[in-house]
């Protein structure tokens, strides 16, 4: 994005995105996680089978992803996760977790979720 100094612009670019999430928090469906180790590790486990089943993101119902992360909160869209975890099952991020290990994952970068310009 490129620098303006025009206050009427920038109120309305700002605007936009009140709306945005305005409406993601009044009308959508969203998952909600808080992962106590991700400050401490630099990722996050996305759960996607549990007891041989599919779980967590192959099953959930939600238009996007909250991370609750101490005080920080990020919003994802499923979609996009779902983007980021498929090409790592199966690689050494793909690891065993939950309630005696009996659940799937994958570990994510937490910089993995910030949108980078390329």
């Amino acid at each position: 994005m490129d620098y303006c100094s025009n206050f009427r612009y920038d109120l309305e670019v700002g605007q936009a995105a009140e709306r945005l999430v305005g409406e993601m928090l009044a009308n959508q469906k969203i998952e909600v996680k808080n992962d106590l180790k991700a400050v401490k590790t630099g990722n996050i486990f996305i759960e996607y089978e549990s007891r041989g089943k599919p779980s967590g993101i192959s099953r959930s119902e939600a238009e996007h992803y909250c991370f609750v992360i101490e005080d920080i909160k990020l919003f994802i869209p499923t979609a996009k996760l779902k983007e980021l975890v498929e090409p790592l099952k199966g690689t050494k991020a793909d690891r065993r977790g939950g309630d005696n290990n009996t659940s799937k994952g994958v570990l994510l970068k937490l910089t993995s979720l910030i949108p980078t310009s390329k």
